[in-house]
């Protein structure tokens, strides 16, 4: 597999079906939104089943299929116009300002690509790790969200394989959250689904930015050139997993750390997240008293008050800081202690605290670095599986799977889906160096949780 290449065949760009007036000025970053800035894009996409081809060729037609996304992206980007757009940096020396923007009127729109990979479905599901060629699935390979001054904010790949197609969509995080980018994809899927020039949507976005009283909505950056906040981040030699949890086991889990903390309140993710951070820390071997941390991407639209909408569009997220522990505590307590901790910072998690975090950003503004803010102690759960992933059917049925794309992969990183059947099952995609892999797939506590893919 490795000397197959992916072949682009096509590609275009596409602007909103028509222009909203709002679309006309600076579309201005909150700071979670700036922070982004030298993070990677997001790139998440689905493999579905290719329909066959009836005895007379009739049926699915690749080119036909091109032309209702891309009819369907253009309806979809009038309500997401800033997807259309570029990023542009205002600066000034008197007085100092370094003001970084969405300019939605000097830009060729989204990007549209069209590819194709002699490869089956099977020969992406099939082995155990994720095979390299889907990094290839995704436009913007290795791109920092800066990159949106010269490059698109969203591209949609479309990869046709022997007997499927992958739609890989990666959007700007400077832009989307992954809240945001599951909106996105929700929509864009209900108006292909609706086949016509009907704008309507189920679920309109709030584009209008969210700042702090007192601030926004230019924020000045304390910066005179990009050189001086950009680091790039070239991800070590990893193997990517899927580790696939059933409901019922999932269900197991729960009652297990709940009973052994005696308590209720542990949820699912929780308990899931604790288990990865015991065992990936047993599977790195660390010094008793080395300090471990377990990150869980957190939601901010709910926790603030008040509350911002569910369909906020932007960045609305933290990668809270939930368990640090040395090595030694996290192995020799339970797995109810460990998701205790986690459980605890998550309801501690106010509106208090997601302002305390924007009002040291606004003394301070800084930039994400992707290198320093995750150590190789560190074990952070990112996605959630709480996103309608499956429900994206674009005509051709329910995804057989979901992938993902180079970018934030580093060890200890695990991205949570939706199981494919549903019902509370939980799909996660695990990345490690390759001996500490092998060593969690020799961990008895974590294996006998794991469930046989239904796939």
């Amino acid at each position: 597999m490795n000397p197959t290449t992916v072949k682009h065949i096509t590609a275009c760009f596409l602007k909103p079906k028509h222009i909203v007036d709002e679309a006309k000025q600076p579309y201005y970053l909150s700071p979670w939104d700036l922070a982004m800035l030298s993070s990677h894009y997001i790139q998440k996409g689905l493999l579905f089943a290719k329909p066959p081809q009836t005895e007379n060729q009739q049926g699915f037609k690749i080119m036909d299929f091109l032309e209702d996304l891309k009819q369907s992206l253009s309806l979809t980007l009038v309500h997401f116009y800033p997807l259309a757009g570029r990023l542009a940096t205002s600066k000034s020396e008197n007085p100092p300002s370094y003001v970084v923007f969405v300019d939605c009127n000097n830009s060729p729109g989204a990007r549209f690509t069209y590819a194709t990979v002699d490869l089956t479905t099977s020969d992406v599901l099939s082995p155990t790790y994720v095979p390299l060629v889907v990094q290839s699935f995704f436009d913007h390979d290795r791109a920092l969200n800066h990159d949106g001054h010269t490059k698109s904010l969203l591209t949609i790949q479309v990869t046709e394989l022997t007997d499927g197609i992958f739609v890989g969509c990666s959007i700007n995080h400077s832009i989307a959250d992954g809240s945001s980018f599951w909106h996105f994809f929700n929509m864009w899927s209900e108006i292909f689904q609706g086949k016509g020039d009907d704008v309507s949507i189920s679920r309109p976005p709030v584009l209008n930015r969210w700042f702090p009283d007192g601030h926004g909505p230019a924020l000045s950056l304390p910066f005179t050139h990009h050189d001086q906040f950009l680091n790039p981040f070239e991800a070590p030699l990893l193997k990517e997993r899927m580790f696939h949890f059933s409901s019922e086991s999932i269900a197991r889990l729960k009652a297990k750390a709940n009973a052994e903390f005696n308590t209720n309140k542990i949820s699912s993710f929780q308990s899931l997240s604790a288990l990865v951070w015991r065992c990936i820390t047993r599977a790195r071997n660390l010094p008793h008293d080395q300090v471990t941390c377990c990150r869980l991407a957190t939601n901010n639209r709910s926790r603030l008050n008040p509350p911002l909408s569910p369909d906020y569009f932007g960045n609305s997220i933290q990668a809270l800081r939930a368990g640090v522990a040395t090595a030694g505590e996290v192995l020799e307590q339970n797995l109810g202690w460990a998701a205790w901790q986690l459980h605890q910072a998550v309801v501690n998690h106010s509106d208090e605290k997601a302002r305390d975090f924007l009002n040291f950003w606004l003394k301070s503004p800084f930039i994400y670095q992707i290198g320093k803010l995750f150590d190789p102690h560190t074990v952070i759960m990112g996605s959630s599986p709480r996103f309608n992933k499956y429900g994206n059917e674009f005509g051709l049925g329910k995804a057989l799977a979901l992938r993902s794309g180079y970018a934030h992969k580093f060890s200890g990183k695990a991205s949570a889906y939706p199981g494919h059947e549903g019902g509370g099952s939980i799909e996660l995609e695990i990345c490690l160096s390759p001996d500490e892999m092998t060593a969690l797939e020799s961990d008895q506590e974590f294996m006998d949780v794991v469930s046989p893919s239904p796939c």
